[in-house]
């Protein structure tokens, strides 16, 4: 009897536990909807006109980067499809590159603006908050790892000239796309659509509240999104970018000695005596060598310029990205003990986007061959633009519009039809005229 008392108590006890559990988890979900829906209201309606003017700022800034990182990636894959000098290994790469930054500004840059123009309000259901939140993390994670990419190539274009065209193959190109467009998906649709990116009760709470989108991850996708994503490719792109400036330097020092080599030899033969006999010699030797090193020179040059404009890139996207994962990585094991206000949300968010509209930038600036093909493609464009305006204003209700030559000529011709016509109708009118009246004076003599 007491064992059973016991029991029943002991059954009664965990009963009430999670009668209480559940009423404190729902309680829990309504204050942090009810949080969510003042917060909603906070940033919907602005209070005052300054809180206006900052919210107008604030959406046009994001419609500028996202119009920059489409035109400017556009421009990108427009100017390589058109020039054919353009067309080497690293600019497919670049080309590939410039489409991740497309599809970054309308899939993940869109729907993060439509969030903040209905004041963090989600509105197109629960299905497609799990494909925005796999977009976005996809698309982020190839256009990183296409720098990578291009980091490795400008490598062993760099440490390894002579046998770069036996490493950079076709087949290996392809390879590297391939790898970088599909691997992307291991940490972005799997995970998500499958649930293993957050905890149980921020997906009871999603499910509850369709028009709320919160991307709130647990530890373990953290750590491994964020080193797939970000922390392994950076340290990929740092150390290539050190051995391409250590060997830089050092081919740098060795064209230095080799120039001040050949000038010490030549002062030693000159002060010997020893140019009598080798005059044609040393010039056709001086004419070599200064063949070789202007080519040197040369290329020298143009992997310096290279590097630099590598160098820039990396240092661009560390300074996009790393506030983003630093972020991203601490809110995530720290959980709710951090505070983590909406507008560092944003900001950090917005940063990382920034980058997608930054490298079509770096290099139109950076890099001649780009920018010269860029000027090309702008030129181009203005000039169809100017022909279309100016047919369509000659005549704007005819689609086929006609040059002020031939339309003349042909005012001509009508004219000169019309009066031949006059020409012909009177003639035949006097003919007739005549026929008749000599009818008229035949039927009179009879």
């Amino acid at each position: 009897m007491n064992q059973t008392t016991d029991i029943f108590e002991s059954n009664v006890t965990d009963m009430d536990l999670a009668t209480a559990s559940s009423e404190f988890l729902t309680s829990s979900n309504r204050s942090l909807e009810t949080y969510s829906s003042s917060m909603i209201a906070k940033y919907w309606v602005p209070a005052t006109a300054l809180e206006c003017l900052g919210f107008v700022l604030k959406l046009s800034l994001m419609l500028f980067i996202i119009l920059a990182a489409l035109l400017g990636n556009l421009l990108v894959i427009v100017s390589v499809m058109r020039h054919r000098k353009l067309r080497v290994i690293t600019n497919y790469f670049v080309v590939s590159l410039a489409l991740a930054d497309m599809l970054v500004a309308i899939w993940a840059m869109c729907f993060n603006f439509s969030v903040e123009v209905t004041g963090g309000v989600w509105i197109f259901g629960y299905f497609m908050c799990d494909v925005w939140n796999s977009l976005d993390v996809y698309f982020s994670t190839a256009s990183i790892l296409h720098l990578c990419c291009i980091s490795v190539d400008r490598y062993y274009a760099i440490v390894q000239p002579l046998d770069y065209p036996l490493i950079m193959t076709n087949r290996k190109l392809a390879f590297m796309l391939a790898v970088v467009w599909c691997s992307p998906a291991l940490v972005s649709f799997l995970p998500i659509f499958m649930e293993w990116y957050s905890t149980e009760e921020h997906l009871l709470f999603r499910k509850r509240n369709h028009y709320i989108c919160s991307f709130t991850v647990n530890k373990v996708y953290a750590i491994a999104s964020s080193s797939v994503s970000f922390w392994i490719p950076g340290m990929v792109m740092i150390f290539m970018y050190y051995r391409i400036y250590v060997e830089a330097d050092r081919q740098e020092r060795m064209l230095y000695r080799s120039k001040v080599a050949a000038a010490l030899l030549n002062k030693h033969l000159q002060i010997n005596g020893i140019t009598a006999g080798l005059t044609l010699l040393r010039q056709s030797m001086d004419a070599a060598t200064e063949k070789a090193d202007a080519g040197c020179s040369s290329k020298m040059k143009r992997e310096r310029k290279a590097a630099r404009t590598l160098g820039i890139i990396v240092s661009a996207f560390l300074t996009c990205w790393l506030p983003f994962f630093l972020w991203y990585v601490i809110t995530s094991l720290c959980a709710e003990a951090c505070y983590n206000p909406p507008e560092v949300v944003t900001l950090v968010f917005w940063v990382g986007y920034f980058n997608s509209a930054l490298n079509p930038l770096i290099y139109a600036y950076f890099n001649r061959e780009f920018r010269v093909a860029f000027k090309k493609t702008l030129q181009s464009c203005c000039d169809f633009a100017t022909r279309l305006i100016t047919r369509r204003r000659k005549n704007p209700h005819d689609p086929y519009v006609y040059s002020n030559a031939s339309s003349e000529l042909q005012v001509n011709s009508h004219f000169r039809t019309d009066h031949h016509r006059k020409n012909d109708n009177n003639k035949r009118m006097s003919c007739l005229s005549e026929g008749e009246s000599l009818n008229f004076h035949t039927e009179a003599v009879i």
